[in-house]
């Protein structure tokens, strides 16, 4: 017998205008950044040819959605597709990610992970990147899991790493310890 289907959370009126807010606060905050973006292996002019797979722990999506935005997609001319978790703060993530432009997949290596596979698979096949973290939804921090390996194997694209780090920055109290520039 087959799992029943796992319907990710909708994004509830309050989380959708939190983050349109933060979206809003993030960029501002933006604006106070100085930031130096390098491609040393031209893996950015390869991405015109080839969808790559880029990942990013997850305590630095702040910065990959800015770097994805002001130098990924201008040079590769590539939408992105990224990997989100179907649970509720899932749902809030999807939100600020559709006003960065990016197009987000629900499904995590606990809920949905292989139909998340399969649609990451068929984005690739339209012309995007995909873009996901390898330290999963819930950690542990900077430990890859197996849902990028898969991904990789399945759509036989390469893994491009995006390191992002600042010298100033605002750390949560989460498991990832979450990194706000």
């Amino acid at each position: 017998m087959s799992d029943p289907a796992v319907i990710p959370n909708k994004a509830s009126l309050g989380q959708r205008l939190v983050a349109k807010v933060l979206y809003i606060l993030l960029r501002l905050m933006r604006l106070t950044w100085r930031v130096r973006f390098s491609d040393p292996h031209g893996s950015l002019e390869a991405g015109r040819d080839k969808p790559f797979i880029i990942c990013v722990w997850h305590n630095r999506l702040a910065y990959a959605m800015y770097a994805y935005r002001d130098s990924i997609k201008p040079v590769s001319g590539r939408r992105l597709a990224a990997m989100v978790s179907a649970s509720k703060d899932g749902a809030f993530l999807v939100e600020i990610l559709r006003a960065f432009d990016i197009e987000p997949v629900r499904g995590s290596t606990s809920r949905r992970g292989r139909q998340a596979l399969l649609e990451l698979s068929r984005q690739m096949k339209s012309g995007l990147h995909l873009a996901i973290t390898p330290d999963g939804p819930r950690g542990p921090c900077y430990e890859i899991q197996d849902g990028i390996l898969s991904l990789a194997h399945v759509t036989g694209l390469p893994i491009i790493p995006l390191g992002c780090a600042s010298k100033r920055k605002f750390r949560f109290k989460s498991w990832d310890r979450f990194q706000l520039p």
